[in-house]
């Protein structure tokens, strides 16, 4: 199989940390490619029709691609644990999943729009909902994400990794002081420590 990858995608990321916890790294060739939605790449296009990352192509069937669909075939594909918590393991990566496509939406607008160009409104919007999704995190996921290690897990701390990779200044651990010491925790996780986005 072969993953389109970007390390400085949390999408990406989600893949890469269930292919750690559930041993597959070695059965997946990681193929690094350089996209964007103004500049999508030839190659994941030939395997996504959407143009987006992650894409895994498959031995055995279509390449399977959204973030959700590839760590569910990976999971069942390992024995099928990360989403044993049903309903609320899909709700809680689905959180996580917003949080992540309004920050991306975020670094989209500060990187690659023209500075007299960007929307401050936009932006005060979207960092509006990355601080919904925590705050509901920490009132309502607690006790979920201290249970076993499963999927939704995994989203939530791929999402708050990449808003203090891109947005240091957005203050979702202000009120919100269990989930930052969940995330403070989750993070010296060796699967999380191997995918770490590149600095810049």
């Amino acid at each position: 199989m072969k993953l389109y990858y970007a390390a400085a995608s949390p999408f990406v990321r989600k893949v890469m940390v269930l292919l750690h916890e559930t041993g597959q790294l070695d059965s997946v060739a990681i193929h690094d490619v350089a996209t964007s939605p103004v500049a999508p790449s030839a190659d994941v296009q030939v395997s996504n029709p959407l143009a987006k990352i992650p894409a895994l192509e498959r031995n055995d069937g279509p390449a399977l691609y959204d973030s959700r669909v590839i760590c569910a075939f990976l999971d069942e594909r390992a024995g099928g644990r990360l989403y044993g918590g049903g309903w609320d393991t899909k709700l809680l990566e689905a959180t996580a999943d917003g949080i992540m496509d309004a920050a991306v939406l975020m670094s989209y607008e500060k990187r690659l729009r023209p500075e007299e160009k960007q929307w401050d409104e936009w932006l005060a919007a979207q960092q509006s909902k990355v601080l919904g999704g925590c705050a509901a995190l920490n009132a309502r996921w607690m006790s979920h994400l201290q249970g076993p290690l499963d999927m939704g897990q995994i989203a939530v701390a791929c999402a708050l990794s990449y808003v203090d990779f891109r947005h240091p200044d957005a203050g979702w651990r202000q009120g919100n002081e269990a989930l930052a010491d969940w995330f403070a925790d989750f993070e010296s996780r060796p699967s999380m420590q191997a995918t770490k986005p590149p600095a810049g």
